[in-house]
């Protein structure tokens, strides 16, 4: 990395900063609302929460939100006048983003900007940069090393901003940050900033839950494993206490499954997408009557299996990030590192 892609930002400088985006941008970012801390849109830089540790809620839902009109209609006797949405003038910036997120990111992107582009995503992140904040103190339910990501990964981000104390060190993960760094706010690297940078990301990484880790590593041969145990009985053990309730999957920064609505009145009507779960009992049932997933443990397979199994296989890249996020609100504790670690200790039959 150059010192070009590399300054620093005074924490005085911040709000300047953050003030000088809201004049262009529609800008989200870590907001408290009652006891919950939300990635949500602000209107001020006072709304901003830095605190330590994850919001709830994931990057996805700005990009891809839980509810989203596609289009509506209204016809007459011989015309039909569609109203698409307009899209937004102005560009997006995803503000306190934490590394997870950021990776999250990019299978999103994947899946909506492939071959068959899904032109509602791929607009508003064509205009959307990413500002992560590094964990220097993660969450000790985080497992994101063990993912193939890091406390202070850049990836996926076009601004990384590592806290320093007094300032931070701001690294530019694209073209997009690149420009972003010619604002006045920052100012030029020294050696002791990148001296002090390195210790805190060697400092961050060893304060993460060494045995957490080594429970949740995914190993190279998870995904073939996986396939020999398809229809072993472990899945029954494993998913007993699942209540097939979907927090998992509506808080995960990748899950990505929708289901499409028409809303239809005498002359008008509207086509709306919702976020579907693979842990819903009629996310696979058929006109026919037949479902091939019929209990929560074909339902729960498919969700571990997608993860760990067919997209790093298909897309190259882990459906888990090691955000934590359903480990922390799981009303039944079922652990996803406990679930891998149980996966690799079985011997296929």
């Amino acid at each position: 990395m150059s010192k070009g892609d590399t300054k620093l930002l005074k924490k005085e400088r911040l709000e300047g900063f953050i003030e000088s985006l809201l004049n262009d941008h529609v800008v989200f970012g870590p907001v408290k609302k009652n006891d919950l801390r939300l990635l949500d849109r602000i209107e001020s830089v006072n709304d901003i929460s830095l605190d330590r540790g994850n919001t709830m809620n994931s990057a996805k839902n700005a990009l891809f939100p839980q509810t989203e009109r596609l289009f509506a209609y209204c016809h007459g006797e011989k015309v039909v006048e569609i109203d698409a949405p307009s899209a937004e003038g102005r560009g997006l910036v995803l503000f306190g983003v934490r590394p997870c997120d950021a990776r999250g990111l990019l299978l999103l992107d994947k899946v909506f900007g492939g071959s068959l582009k899904d032109p509602y995503y791929c607009d508003k992140r064509e205009k959307t940069v990413v500002i992560g904040v590094a964990c220097d103190k993660p969450d000790p339910k985080c497992f994101c090393l063990a993912m193939g990501g890091g406390p202070c990964s850049a990836e996926g981000s076009d601004l990384l901003l590592l806290d320093l104390g007094d300032q931070y060190l701001v690294k530019a993960g694209s073209p997009k940050g690149k420009t972003l760094l010619k604002n006045k706010a920052f100012q030029k690297i020294d050696k002791e900033a990148l001296a002090r940078a390195d210790l805190v990301e060697k400092e961050a990484e060893k304060s993460m839950n060494q045995a957490v880790l080594a429970q949740a590593a995914i190993g190279e041969g998870l995904e073939k494993h996986l396939e020999t145990l398809f229809d072993d009985p472990i899945w029954d053990d494993i998913t007993e206490s699942c209540l097939g309730c979907g927090i998992c999957t509506y808080l995960c920064p990748t899950c990505h499954c929708f289901d499409i609505l028409d809303e239809t009145g005498q002359s008008t009507g509207e086509r709306i997408r919702i976020w579907d779960s693979c842990q819903f009992p009629l996310f696979t049932h058929q006109a026919s009557g037949v479902n091939p997933r019929p209990s929560s443990k074909e339902r729960f397979r498919q969700r571990i299996m997608h993860k760990l199994c067919y997209l790093p296989q298909n897309g190259n890249l882990s459906g888990c990030v090691g955000c934590g996020r359903c480990v922390t609100e799981c009303p039944v504790n079922l652990d996803i590192r406990e679930v891998i670690q149980k996966i690799s200790a079985r011997e296929a039959k």
